[in-house]
């Protein structure tokens, strides 16, 4: 694939794609009873994406590397978690590989760039050792992992419940949609900050009930954007974080005020817990329109940004 960029070819060498994803919608319903906040979302994959080449290796070692030089390669990767549960999991404890990371998603910027490397070495491992397990067992194996990893496993529109690992596809959107994704490139956002700070802020508005939760489950559900959606009724995006990270987080507002006068976008909003921040298009070209015009404005906020499109799946693999 011409999107690798990293180590030359390799006999068995495995390309993974690792999208990104946004959120089109994320309510804050409440605390479960594991202390973890119970979610419902809508999971949105898009074709910004991390780039993994996986190759066998004749040692039982997991070796890593990136083109990001910033980037830990040590144990906190969830690169590296993913491939040691899985060797524990499937009992293939001395199997090794050699992976390079070519990191093209923003780190620590509410767009899931760790959980999906995560959910590709999960893929592409799977298949380099013959380990045999079905998508149901590796998504068992992802949730262990991070509360995102299952979606990106499966990508496209999902409904997402629970901490997020409880997955209901939707009717795909299709990749008709464009975006324009900005952020600040000196700013992160910790998520369980984020999700401190709601609780901080918003705990006693919190639901506190099964019932409570499945109600707001089914209005989500009921949404017509999710059923066919149009120009006339497209996703509305909403995020329960923007409203807790905005007000203390300049970046987030800054890019928010900047989206707000995009003239062709539909609405705009935070994604995850931030600081990434999007509009929504009818359509990609559409969004790099309103960039090419507003270029210079993005450019002396400090803001990167990208024009994208949906994507209709998760993790893939790429041409061997």
């Amino acid at each position: 694939m011409s999107n690798f960029l990293g180590s030359e070819e390799k006999k068995g060498c495995l390309r993974v794609v690792a999208p990104a994803k946004v959120n089109l919608h994320l309510e804050v319903l409440g605390i479960r009873s594991d202390d973890f906040h119970e979610l419902a979302m809508v999971m949105q994959s898009i074709d910004l994406a991390d780039y993994l080449e996986i190759s066998p290796s004749e040692d039982r070692f997991i070796n890593l590397t990136s083109d990001d030089q910033s980037l830990s390669t040590g144990s906190d990767n969830l690169i590296i978690r993913a491939a040691n549960l899985l060797r524990e999991r499937s009992g293939c404890r001395n199997l090794g590989a050699s992976i390079y990371l070519q990191k093209n998603i923003p780190i620590g910027a509410g767009l899931a760039g760790g959980s999906s490397d995560a959910a590709a070495t999960l893929l592409g491992l799977n298949k380099l050792w013959g380990t045999g397990l079905s998508k149901d067992e590796l998504k068992d194996i992802a949730s262990e992992i991070g509360s995102d990893v299952p979606f990106c496993l499966e990508g496209g529109t999902q409904l997402c419940f629970g901490r997020g690992e409880c997955l209901e596809p939707s009717m795909a959107l299709g990749t008709s949609m464009g975006l324009l994704l900005v952020k600040d490139p000196k700013v992160t956002v910790s998520t369980p900050w984020a999700y401190g700070l709601s609780r901080e802020r918003n705990s006693s508005r919190y639901l506190t009930s099964e019932a409570e939760f499945e109600m707001r489950r089914q209005l989500l559900r009921s949404k017509s954007w999710l059923k066919n959606w149009s120009v006339k009724d497209p996703p509305p995006l909403y995020n329960d974080l923007e409203l807790v990270v905005a007000p203390v987080v300049p970046a987030v507002r800054k890019a928010l005020r900047l989206l707000s006068n995009l003239p062709g976008a539909i609405s705009f909003a935070m994604s995850g817990s931030g600081p990434s921040c999007f509009a929504l298009y009818p359509g990609k070209s559409l969004a790099q329109r309103d960039l090419d015009r507003h270029r210079e404005a993005f450019e002396k906020e400090g803001l990167d940004t990208w024009c994208c499109s949906f994507r209709t799946e998760g993790v893939e693999l790429g041409n061997e």
